[in-house]
Parts: C-alpha cells; sequence; structure tokens
C-alpha cells in the first residue's frame, strides 16, 4: 500500500498529471433573502448534488414554529424543505440522505410516524437528540438530494 502510494504522489513529476475536473458549487437562498444577516446559505449545489442546511417546522413567512408539538412541527419542517428542494431544482424522491436533531430522543418515534410519510423511497437517515434547537423549535432536519 505504501508502495502505491508513493507512485501515485510520484506521478505528477513524471509528467503524468491529469487535470482535476472542476466543481460546479452554487451558493442558493431564496429570492429576497437578506444574506448580510446569515452566517449559511439555505442550499449549496455542488454538481448534481444539493446540499440543504437544516429545516425547522416555520410557519411559512414567520418565525412562528407551527403548533401541536413533534408531529405537527415535523410535518411543517418536511413541507420547508419540499418546497426548497422544488424551488432548487430537486424533490422529496430525490433525497438520498437527511439528519434528524431532535430537542428531545424520547419523541423519536412520534417524529418517525410523519417521517414515513414523506420519504416511500426511505433515504439513509441518522437521528441525534440534542439539549435544545434554535427556536427551541422540538426537530430540525436537513438533507441532501440529487438534481435531475
Amino acid at each position: 500500500m505504501k508502495r502505491m502510494l508513493i507512485l501515485l504522489c510520484a506521478l505528477p513529476m513524471l509528467g503524468c498529471e491529469r487535470a482535476a475536473p472542476e466543481l460546479q458549487v452554487e451558493w442558493l437562498n431564496p429570492p429576497g433573502t437578506d444574506t448580510s444577516t446569515r452566517p449559511y446559505s439555505t442550499a449549496v449545489r455542488v454538481d448534481n448534488m444539493l446540499y440543504l442546511s437544516g429545516a425547522l417546522g416555520t410557519v411559512p413567512g414567520t418565525s412562528a414554529l407551527a403548533e401541536g408539538g413533534i408531529q405537527a412541527e415535523t410535518r411543517q419542517t418536511l413541507e420547508n424543505i419540499s418546497a426548497s428542494l422544488k424551488m432548487f431544482g430537486s424533490s422529496m424522491e430525490n433525497v438520498v440522505k437527511c439528519t434528524v436533531f431532535l430537542a428531545d430522543i424520547a419523541e423519536w418515534a412520534a417524529m418517525n410516524e410523519v417521517y414515513m410519510t414523506y420519504f416511500p423511497n426511505k433515504p439513509a437517515r441518522s437521528a441525534v437528540g440534542n439539549s435544545g434547537l434554535g427556536l427551541d423549535a422540538r426537530v430540525e432536519i436537513e438533507c441532501m438530494a440529487a438534481i435531475r
């Protein structure tokens, strides 16, 4: 293994250098977003992959969380994700990985009841319990999706 690594490292010196393909990267935000006050983008597109920032269950156009507990927040979070995916050229069917952050891991089963209705393709997923989330949310979800 060491020899192979050394040989591969020596290739540019031998004139065997290949140009690495240039990645197409685009930082995306909904129209009208004031990016000067936000330290993140809503999404980043890298070639045919879309990486979404974590989404909360806020009612569109407000910073108010959907009322009704973990299931209502999960539903609104996934509706917000669906809208972002559509805006940036993808869909829930193209999601390949999600990370779910829960304020209380005891709400995992209740969150899953709603979550499963949005992902018939069952993307890869991680779920983590936290000691708190922004806006005192019960759930935050981030996703990665392919763009066709």
